[in-house]
């Protein structure tokens, strides 16, 4: 009698979101692998760590078609972490082979059924949308745990909670990356920011980005969208059904062919019902943290929350760590950390939300994308750009071909940016200095979070 041998659940990684997966199938029962390609004493401690829990790790191990011709058991699944690209070759070569792929996101949609999903997604807004959301819910004494892509996956949650009660919802970021390897997904509520060029290295073109995007809304129950997203706002007539805001009056949305669910006039936020609540509630700079704010309010509305428990909530909001997060003071000086900005577009967006004059600090590694609006908002708003990293050579040759007018300087790190920005904010007496990379972060750090947090530990340092 031939021995039955249990087919495998392959996770591709050892990253944060790997290793989430792979405790959570093998709680659940599975026979899990794990196959990493790198082999540092940072990943051989993961590895560890894993056998001790039962699962297997093999480090050393390409994503090839070889390594999964030599494992010791059929393959049944392959869990492919969100750094990995969904048309990776030996992905494509499995997939031929009937074996499914799924991202590592999906994991936990299996494993939190039937809790419904709050799903927010979007080019730029979602990481404080879905803040805002978790915490409009959290003080409206609701259990709504936030994890995605944000820091604390939703895996490692989904296996935190189990055995226990389950959430009344997940809110989840989600990046175009977990869409594309999840189509499994069907949040109850879906939330769509905003749509500008980016991730097009990966994904290769502008509509196919946002057609990933669009995936997401249309399993969605519940549509919310942004009407101020020039975007959004153009494929409007394209959806049967979709609650849309807008940061301006109703009379303007009107006008571009859509009825908002909820809009501003004067200092109010407004439904069909009447005055909702005090626009100023929010204290966050900018017009774009005001579309922020009615985005998490239709949410709240969506969940049963009231005007009077959302407009407290509000008012009692901390802000997003690495999004124009307000550092300190120093000698009549703001500091702001947006290391969030990753691209052209977040940080014109921020440049926007401030007042100058400002020293602004970028670079790391440069992205795709159309860099006039943030030149243009650099010649307006900043007397001073202090570059860094990788970036930095191209970044000083386009403002010298946009006849920036400020000064500029070149560094190799933020050690050295931060005190130059300090002496230049003194000399071009600048309001505020901002770290806004308009740059991936690959280049010096890990992720985005590790480079605002050593320009936060830099500045309370001067």
């Amino acid at each position: 009698m031939a021995l039955q041998v249990t087919p495998l659940q392959i996770v591709l990684g050892l990253g944060r979101s790997g290793c989430g997966a792979a405790r959570l199938l093998n709680q659940r029962g599975q026979a899990v692998l794990v196959l990493e390609s790198g082999d540092s004493a940072a990943l051989a401690e993961r590895a560890q760590a894993l056998r001790a829990e039962g699962i297997a790790v093999q480090l050393a191990t390409p994503l090839a078609p070889e390594s999964f011709a030599a494992l010791p058991a059929p393959v049944e699944r392959v869990i492919v972490s969100p750094g990995i690209r969904w048309d990776h070759p030996t992905l494509e070569a499995l997939r031929q082979q009937g074996i499914r792929t799924d991202g590592e996101i999906t994991t936990a949609w299996e494993a939190t059924r039937p809790v419904p999903w709050i799903g927010i997604t979007g080019t730029n807004g979602k990481t404080t949308v879905t803040h805002l959301v978790a915490h409009l819910l959290a003080q409206g004494g609701l259990d709504a745990p936030m994890c995605g892509n944000v820091g604390f996956s939703a895996a490692e949650l989904a296996l935190e909670r189990s055995g226990g009660p389950a959430p009344a919802w997940l809110v989840v970021e989600l990046s175009s990356y977990q869409i594309e390897a999840a189509p499994q997904l069907a949040p109850r509520i879906g939330v769509w920011t905003t749509l500008t060029p980016d991730h097009l290295e990966r994904h290769g073109s502008l509509d196919h980005y946002r057609a990933i995007k669009r995936s997401l809304l249309e399993r969605s129950a519940v549509r919310i969208l942004n009407a101020d997203d020039p975007d959004l706002r153009r494929s409007a007539a394209s959806w049967d059904q979709a609650r849309w805001v807008s940061a301006g009056s109703r009379e303007q949305a009107l006008a571009a062919g859509i009825d908002p669910h909820l809009w501003i006039d004067g200092d109010q936020v407004c439904s069909a019902s009447g005055p909702l609540l005090d626009a100023a509630a929010l204290a966050m700079p900018g017009d774009h943290n005001r579309q922020n704010m009615l985005i998490a309010l239709a949410v709240g509305l969506e969940v049963g929350l009231s005007a009077a428990q959302m407009e407290a909530a509000l008012r009692s909001f901390p802000g997003v760590p690495h999004r124009l997060e307000h550092i300190r003071e120093l000698d009549g000086v703001s500091w702001f950390n947006d290391s969030k900005a990753t691209n052209y577009d977040a940080a014109e967006v921020a440049l926007r939300a401030l007042q100058g004059p400002l020293v602004v600090l970028a670079g790391g590694e440069a992205k795709q994308g159309d860099a006039e609006a943030w030149l243009a908002g650099l010649q307006r708003q900043a007397k001073a750009v202090v570059l860094f990293g990788a970036a930095r050579e191209r970044f000083r040759q386009l403002l010298e071909q946009s006849s920036y007018s400020g000064v500029v300087h070149s560094v190799e790190g933020q050690e050295a940016a931060v005190p130059l920005a300090q002496e230049l904010a003194s000399t071009h007496n600048c309001r505020a200095v901002l770290l806004s990379p308009a740059c991936a972060s690959f280049d010096q750090y890990r992720d985005f979070e590790a480079r605002g947090d050593h320009f936060r530990r830099l500045v309370q340092a001067l």
